[in-house]
């Protein structure tokens, strides 16, 4: 068993990358000051552009200044990085990749996962979002060995689909990232309960850095970077502005939490239901 320090940074970023660069690296820094052995950010850290600009400064990982300066971080303090997201061009898709990185010590690649679940919704407000439009969802889930045990990588709106996180922990997931851009008023109602359900259903810490304040083009995002332990408690949660969040990550607990309630050993092969034909439902109500 393992314990270990895990930090959210929780951002404010703008259209402006090399603005983003400077701040992200700051604040980096700063959770290794903290002790943070495992230091995770947002969703699309990169760069936040309502506008065109998003895909205008995209471009293939290989050569996108996030993933240089997420290397360099990683050599020069000698942590765990997860680079929560950012747009990249996707090979034969004139939609963008919502990728995640993760980053060894070495600053080393070793896992990436691109978002599958698009966030396509219409909230009060006129407030509207059709991520399909920009980018391509993913294809694959995604698992990654840290020192302390196994990381399963989501991202944001994947949040809403469990049977993605049962099959994270049931392939061997101790950990759970959901680096997140939530929208305020999804957040107001739904951020802590569908963390910690996700947390409690699984038996894994989940680890959540989040977008916080006003961005361009007058978007908003609620904050509240989170971290929820197997058993569901809110180890730390931040308000909605920017810094650095952490908790200690205690490894004993999975198995406890697991040993306690084995749901994931109770899955039953079933038979879905039949769809309900609009006259029964019409003569129902």
């Amino acid at each position: 068993m393992a314990k270990f320090t895990v930090a959210c940074v929780q951002t404010n970023s703008s259209d402006d990358m090399a603005r983003n660069m400077t701040e992200v690296g700051e604040l980096v820094r700063r959770a290794r000051d903290m002790g943070a052995d495992f230091i995770t950010t947002p969703e699309v850290v990169a760069l936040i552009d309502r506008g065109p600009g998003m895909k205008q400064q995209a471009v293939a990982e290989a050569a996108h200044p996030f993933r240089a300066l997420f290397s360099e971080l990683a050599r020069e303090t000698g942590a765990w990085l997860l680079l929560g997201s950012m747009a990249v061009h996707a090979d034969e898709d004139e939609r963008m990749a919502n990728r995640s990185l993760l980053f060894d010590p070495a600053g080393e690649v070793v896992q990436r996962y691109d978002k599958m679940h698009m966030f396509d919704v219409n909230l009060e407000g006129n407030e509207s979002y059709r991520e399909s439009r920009r980018y391509r969802p993913g294809e694959r889930a995604a698992l990654a060995r840290l020192p302390w045990g196994v990381l399963g990588m989501t991202v944001c709106y994947d949040l809403r689909f469990p049977y993605l996180y049962r099959a994270l922990a049931k392939a061997g997931a101790d950990f759970l990232t959901i680096p997140s851009a939530f929208a305020v008023p999804t957040g107001r109602a739904h951020w802590e309960v569908l963390m910690r359900a996700r947390a409690i259903e699984t038996g894994c810490y989940v680890i959540a850095p989040a977008q916080c304040g006003e961005h361009a083009q007058g978007r908003k995002t609620y904050g509240h970077s989170i971290v929820v332990a197997p058993w569901g408690e809110v180890l730390v949660q931040a308000e909605n502005e920017v810094g650095v969040y952490c908790a200690e990550i205690d490894t004993a607990e999975i198995a406890k939490a697991r040993h306690q309630v084995p749901s994931l050993e109770h899955d039953r092969e079933f038979t879905g239901p039949e769809p309900v034909a609009e006259t029964a439902r019409a003569a129902a109500e």
